[in-house]
């Protein structure tokens, strides 16, 4: 599976994988026409795009293209997202009013429902993992359970989405689950809903693999949360007496340009972090300030599934020489896109800039390579082995050793 596809299919809460800012918001009050609602997302993306071509045509052919079709919102709806498909970039999409609040969920840090990631594999609706001290994992389901049934109804042929519709709730109501388990009989599950909270960050042992005892591990999962930052704050706080750290960000799929710059900004010293570049060409640049959270040094762990905002981070990290990176080539998303909140509650994500690592590389499509490129096969994880791991815990311990700086070879 590829890695968009896995995004895709992910958890009932994890919506989009993308490095973005939040601007623009209208009053979800005010009086719009479906016709009107489309015009505004014309006028936004002919203003905002970061391609002023809007993919090599007339933007202007869109304005009226569907004045005599759209007769409600649905109508609308529908335009929109047949127009926005024409600039031919998959981070620039239209959300409906409840694909938003979704993500504003996710943003915010919590959802209301049992905590677990679902997906569908070979037609099969599978929990991915039960979030950590959630209702679900207390309930006791696992890894690879399948869902037969949600509230009575089969789950044939259902998609995620749907399925998240029916597991999510109001706090305190019931959810039934049907699961089936391999070498076990089905066993009904009822579960009361709660506010979960959305942990982006843990310093607890990786599945597989094993980190030295004297030294810190945090496995940062993504960047979308608000308080992504703050937890990554604190993890370093809970750390600090160890030699050196791995910082895990393999399969983080990205979240809030923010949330990159603050956690860079914990671990750099009056450096450069990132720029942007708009579709005029206008520059900015953010930089470090001057009193950093540690000076441990740090080995960063990326791989196909690290994108947007983790390579971000990463490439701050690997441009200014304060880690070292092992994996994987990163997935190579250099864009940056705005929210903009439409007045009925819907919202347009637009590409409005690129963005450059400290060196001034364009890793879009491309990727950040890491400094030592390891595999971590089928074979190695049902060996209950991380090669990946197991490098980065030589080059920390080769540190502490010699007592010296870390230099690429």
């Amino acid at each position: 599976m590829s890695f968009k596809q896995a995004i895709k299919k992910l958890s009932i809460f994890f919506v989009i994988a993308v490095l973005f800012c939040v601007t623009n918001i209208s009053n979800p009050a005010m009086a719009i026409t479906p016709q009107s609602l489309y015009d505004r997302a014309w006028r936004l993306v002919g203003a905002k795009y970061v391609d002023e071509t809007q993919n090599q045509q007339n933007w202007d052919r869109w304005r009226h293209k569907y004045d005599a079709v759209i007769k409600d919102e649905e109508d609308a709806y529908v335009a929109i997202g047949t127009m926005v498909d024409s600039l031919g970039d998959v981070y620039t999409k239209f959300l409906t009013p409840k694909e938003y609040t979704e993500e504003s969920e996710s943003i915010q840090g919590s959802l209301k429902g049992i905590g677990v990631q679902i997906g569908v594999r070979d037609a099969k609706l599978l929990i991915i993992a039960p979030l950590e001290d959630t209702p679900g994992e207390k309930a006791g389901l696992k890894s690879e359970d399948e869902i037969l049934e949600i509230d009575g109804q089969s789950t044939k042929g259902i998609t995620v989405e749907a399925a998240a519709d029916k597991i999510r709730g109001p706090e305190g109501t019931k959810v039934q689950l049907l699961i089936k388990r391999k070498g076990e009989q089905n066993k009904l599950y009822t579960i009361e809903r709660a506010n979960i909270e959305l942990k982006s960050v843990s310093t607890k042992a990786p599945k597989i693999g094993k980190v030295d005892d004297n030294l810190g591990y945090i496995r940062l999962s993504s960047f979308i949360s608000r308080n992504a930052a703050s937890e990554f704050q604190q993890a370093l706080n809970q750390l600090q007496d160890k030699d050196g750290l791995i910082i895990d960000l393999r399969s983080n799929p990205g979240g809030l340009l923010t949330n990159a710059i603050y956690i860079a900004d914990m671990l750099l010293d009056s450096k450069t972090i990132v720029s942007t570049v708009d579709r005029d060409g206008y520059k900015e640049t953010q930089n470090s300030l001057s009193q950093i959270a540690t000076n441990q040094p740090i080995v960063v762990l990326i791989n196909g599934g690290s994108a947007s905002a983790s390579e971000i981070l990463s490439g701050a990290l690997k441009d200014n020489k304060r880690a070292i990176i092992v994996g994987k080539k990163s997935f190579g998303k250099g864009l940056v896109q705005e929210i903009n909140r439409l007045p009925d509650g819907s919202a347009l994500h637009i590409t409005i800039q690129k963005y450059l690592t400290p060196s001034g590389t364009d890793i879009h499509k491309k990727g950040i390579t890491p400094d030592y490129v390891v595999d971590l096969t089928e074979e190695d994880i049902k060996a209950n082995k991380d090669p990946q791991l197991q490098k980065a815990c030589e080059i920390l311990q080769e540190k502490v050793h010699k007592n010296t700086n870390i230099v690429v070879q």
